[in-house]
């Protein structure tokens, strides 16, 4: 299992969806919060809100988000792990065109890392069984 000693700070992000229930909107509709976190110090980059009607963020999306990371870190890490459940192909072209390394793992393997603040997201905000991203 992966554990964030293994890392150093900016050697690796991870891509994760931060909510477990839909984040329902009544003028906008429902959203994801897609959320970007250094692996070794689990600091949360920056997150975007996708609309659960896209089956993936849309590029402007996808960009923005490693651009807030990048404004954090002042670089690009080597390494961007992605839950292999969760559908962001723009993610992960834009990270590969930015020289990034896409790692696909299953989420389990993630939860050293990311349980802590989903946890937190469901303490303040709710949810229930996680839906589909």
């Amino acid at each position: 299992m992966l554990h964030p000693s293994q890392f150093q700070v900016n050697e690796a992000w991870i891509a994760f969806r931060l909510n477990d229930a839909l984040i329902h909107t009544e003028l906008d509709g429902d959203f994801n919060c897609l959320a970007l976190m250094d692996a070794a110090s689990c600091y949360i980059l920056g997150n975007a809100l996708v609309s659960a009607n896209e089956a993936h963020p849309t590029q402007m999306e996808v960009r923005r988000l490693l651009k807030s990371g990048r404004a954090r870190e002042q670089a690009f890490p080597k390494t961007l792990f992605v839950p292999s459940e969760l559908s962001v192909n723009n993610l992960v072209l834009e990270a590969e065109r930015n020289r990034i390394a896409v790692v696909r793992v299953s989420e389990h393997q993630l939860q050293p890392f990311i349980g802590e603040a989903q946890e937190g997201y469901r303490e303040r905000f709710g949810g229930g069984a996680r839906s589909e991203a």
